[in-house]
């Protein structure tokens, strides 16, 4: 097949949604697919675009046996509101003419991925320029979550944005997402019922395992083999809740003296988090560390922490969870209990009533308190990850759908809404 991917990240050295589709593009490419990419600059999460690269350029190269197109895009500063609808407008304007262009090429499937949902107009309009399939994939819902947050505001404005999303989505052949809520969701979008995919993120089973022995993260930041890891690793951003972990290691600094929380990432609030941890002895951060060492960073851990703001976390389901199960350990997370995050979360690992720095702390304090319960938690973790989450099953999966859908017959059963 000849797949056209087209999204906003997706780097050599990627994370969040490009770690997704970077490694997308690669596993197609070996499996023989003819695979392009249009794309942006590295950028996320430190919101500067990365050394040898340009915001204002455009540059083609190839990436793990894919032909990759950056094009410019405005980077702000500090992102948020109006800032961040400009930043992608900025690269939906400026990527169209080469995603038309590849309309010449004549691909089959013409995949894109929200965000951002900017783009999905000049990709609707190359698959039927090409006679390619349309393809909308939802990593999540960034209109419901840019108004629920607050980001946009007005009624009339929602009505009129939601109004084109809902018009756009509908005339996909496929529209995508990652959790059954999401599915729900779009159902709930107009989106017919045949037409909706279930397309989860995945994890590398095989490279993310239980670690063996003791990780070198411990001695690299002080930690005894008797002190409780607590690790929060991921994206620092605004909807991830994460104002919860300082008020919590307060807390655990008398509830639970033995425990370590441990934050790693990079984003728009690491600024604020580093202030708000100062002074806490029980603290310790960390810059977003090279792919190749996260399996021993996963390793290091004996609870991973899950915050989640809970205005967007229905809309949302947190990539980093699937490394977090298929390292066998268990998740503490303040998730809505109705939501996806719950529903997983819940067969392996603690969940802590939303927005409460207290309820997350008790939630930690329970399972550093019990290293049995630890134990079977993080088996249950990893045994869920083997079985729904590997990068075989769902890139097998999705090449099945991509087949069925050009070939005008129903989306396997197995991968429709109804029985994700």
């Amino acid at each position: 097949m000849k797949i056209l991917l087209y999204g906003i990240n997706f780097a050599p050295e990627p994370t969040g949604i490009g770690k997704y589709t970077g490694e997308m593009a690669a596993w197609l490419a070996a499996q023989g697919h003819e695979v392009r990419v249009v794309t942006a600059p590295p950028y996320y999460p430190a919101w500067h675009v990365g050394a040898g690269y340009s915001a204002t350029a455009y540059r083609a190269e190839q990436v793990a046996g894919a032909r990759v197109w950056r094009c410019p895009l405005w980077v702000p500063p500090q992102p948020g509101g109006l800032k961040r609808v400009l930043h992608l407008l900025s690269f939906a304007i400026s990527s169209a003419p080469v995603v038309l262009w590849q309309a010449t090429w004549r691909p089959d499937v013409v995949w894109v991925c929200a965000p951002a949902f900017a783009c999905t107009p000049v990709a609707w309009l190359a698959a039927r320029l090409s006679g390619a399939r349309a393809w909308l994939h939802i990593q999540d819902y960034e209109v419901d979550v840019a108004f629920d947050m607050g980001l946009l505001k007005g009624r009339w404005v929602r009505r009129l944005v939601t109004g084109i999303e809902r018009w756009l989505m509908r005339r996909f052949d496929v529209v995508s997402t990652i959790s059954q809520r999401m599915l729900q969701r779009a159902a709930e979008k107009g989106v017919a019922k045949e037409r909706i995919a279930f397309f989860p993120n995945w994890v590398d089973v095989d490279a993310v395992t239980p670690w063996q022995g003791t990780s070198p993260y411990r001695k690299k930041l002080g930690i005894s083999d008797d002190q409780v890891v607590a690790l929060f690793s991921g994206t620092l951003g605004a909807k991830q809740g994460l104002h919860l972990l300082p008020e919590a290691a307060r807390l655990l600094q008398t509830d639970a003296p033995n425990v370590v929380v441990v934050i790693c990432g990079d984003g728009v609030t690491k600024p604020a988090l580093e202030s708000a941890c100062a002074g806490l002895p029980n603290v310790r951060m960390l810059p977003l560390q090279p792919k190749e060492r996260v399996p021993e960073l996963l390793g290091m851990a004996d609870i991973h922490l899950l915050p989640q703001d809970p205005e967007v976390a229905d809309l949302v389901m947190p990539s980093k969870l699937t490394a977090m199960l298929s390292s066998g350990r268990p998740v503490v997370t303040t998730a809505r209990p109705d939501s996806e995050v719950a529903y997983v979360v819940a067969r392996c690992g603690v969940l802590c009533e939303p927005g409460s720095a207290e309820d997350l702390a008790t939630g930690i304090v329970r399972l550093a308190h019990q290293p049995t319960e630890r134990a079977l938690l993080g088996q249950a973790a990893r045994a869920y990850a083997v079985a729904r989450l590997g990068t075989q099953e769902v890139l097998n999966q999705f090449v099945a759908q991509c087949r069925a859908s050009i070939a005008g017959a129903p989306l396997p059963d197995q991968l429709t809404a109804e029985s994700a």
